[in-house]
């Protein structure tokens, strides 16, 4: 007997994207795409024509449907369902005073940390309700409903009334983690009133049937989706490269950091997921073959020509200003540049640099859960570069495992819909992806000099 097909999406903040796949095993069957406008702040209703572009002649072979989206965005809607503002996206950094404001309103950062799981940056959904309240009050008294993406997404399938997961609303700056309820008083305290929230689902459960028999899970965000998909549990860390790099783990208990280092999300299986987030990791590799007019490829090329720590060269790679560590003012540092420095030392440290800021955050997680690392997964786009491959054991001091280029959080989120489907206390086992698994020897030598580096310029910035 065939196996049924759950459709995963991921909407993304630049497309939608649709992977058809079958319950029982994963095995993609069908794939397709439709992209988002660019900039922080859209009209919403684009996301779902996308989403109706790329499920075409998909949709009507699925038994069940989730969907993944960018986290945080604020979805504010009047009381018949419309806009009332251009969502604000994650990366929309208007809010970042609002964040500051709310924090203080809240007594500190130790105790957002407590009330929520993470202490307020501007891409919480709540710093983005304050900024309406103080810059678009028309806009923020006729909203009636809140919603994240995925959750508006979600609904635009059923109709009905609209639901969310633990996960992505722990993203929002109005859950609280520990409770796994709404903190409905906070929400109402960013925005001046009170506002509607979207019912939240359990991991599992079948969110809505539609008229046609369709069955929808809960959905979740993006990070969460992705470590559904590599199945991620208890001492497992993902580091993502991106223009951002982020590590992430799952835990069992809940996080609150009030350093701000460590966001405690919630996961998408009960669990939490811990993350820290750099703002600095694969455009660190951009400067560097600017500088020497390469590209990526080239760039590492010449880094594994270079001798573990680039003969003496040691960069604090914080260009634009850096989240964790917590620096928003500060610039790059280069030391230990000789006459004897070579192209090839110049690419090698860039890499040193960003993996070592990576192990920084790595470290963080492991610090604040009590587990060391039993499995890192090396993610993202710079992630299939093979000095980034040969280095990232050696300055991790642990294996590596870099599963193949695919669409995790689609995936992830077709893997949930197949767990709502089966009715199971646990996710359905699907084979893991391809993959590699690369070792090297440590070098701790060069994390010891990034850190001296690192310690030396805080009194700087």
């Amino acid at each position: 007997m065939a196996s049924d097909l759950v459709l995963g999406i991921d909407s993304s903040t630049q497309s939608t994207k649709a992977l058809l796949v079958e319950a029982d095993t994963g095995v993609a069957v069908a794939r397709a795409s439709a992209p988002h406008p660019s900039g922080t702040s859209v009209d919403p209703r684009v996301w779902l024509d996308a989403f109706d572009r790329a499920t075409t002649g998909l949709l009507e072979r699925a038994s069940a449907l989730a969907v993944g989206g960018q986290q945080h965005g604020m979805v504010a809607l009047d009381e018949s369902g419309m806009p009332v503002h251009d969502a604000l996206l994650w990366n929309d950094t208007r809010s970042a005073a609002a964040a500051r404001d709310l924090i203080d309103e809240m007594g500190g950062p130790d105790a957002c940390a407590e009330a929520v799981g993470s202490v307020l940056v501007a891409s919480f959904t709540s710093t983005k309700l304050r900024w309406l309240r103080d810059h678009r009050p028309d806009a923020a008294a006729r909203t009636h409903e809140v919603l994240l993406p995925h959750d508006y997404v979600s609904r635009h399938v059923t109709g009905g009334d609209a639901f969310t997961d633990r996960g992505d609303a722990s993203g929002t700056g109005y859950f609280s983690t520990v409770d796994d309820a709404w903190r409905p008083d906070l929400a109402e305290t960013a925005i001046g009133h009170s506002v509607v929230l979207p019912r939240v689902v359990a991991p599992s459960e079948v969110a809505a049937t539609t008229t046609s028999g369709l069955v929808l899970g809960a959905g979740t965000g993006d990070n969460m989706a992705a470590a559904l998909a590599l199945d991620l549990g208890p001492g497992d860390i993902i580091v993502s490269i991106g223009t951002s790099g982020v590590a992430s783990c799952v835990s069992t208990t809940p996080i609150a950091d009030g350093t701000g280092s460590v966001t405690g999300f919630a996961d998408a299986t009960g669990h939490f997921l811990p993350m820290a987030t750099t703002m600095n990791a694969a455009r660190i590799l951009d400067l560097q073959c600017a500088l020497l007019d390469v590209d990526h490829d080239e760039l590492g090329r010449l880094a594994l020509l270079a001798p573990p720590g680039a003969g003496g060269l040691t960069i604090s790679p914080y260009y634009g200003g850096e989240r964790t560590p917590n620096r928003p003012d500060a610039t790059g540092t280069w030391a230990g540049l000789h006459a004897s420095t070579s192209r090839e030392d110049v690419a090698r440290a860039a890499f040193e640099s960003l993996l070592c800021s990576l192990a920084d955050a790595v470290d963080l997680l492991t610090g604040m859960t009590g587990e060391s690392a039993r499995r890192i997964l090396l993610v993202g786009g710079a992630a299939s570069n093979p000095a980034v491959q040969a280095l990232a054991p050696a300055i991790l001091g642990a294996p590596v495992t870099v599963p193949a280029p695919a669409e995790y959080v689609a995936l992830g989120a077709a893997r949930q819909a197949a767990w709502a489907l089966s009715g199971g206390d646990l996710p359905p086992a699907w084979s893991p992806p391809p993959s590699e698994t690369h070792t090297a020897e440590p070098t701790p030598l060069v994390r010891e000099a990034y850190a001296r580096l690192r310690d030396r310029t805080s009194d700087w910035t």
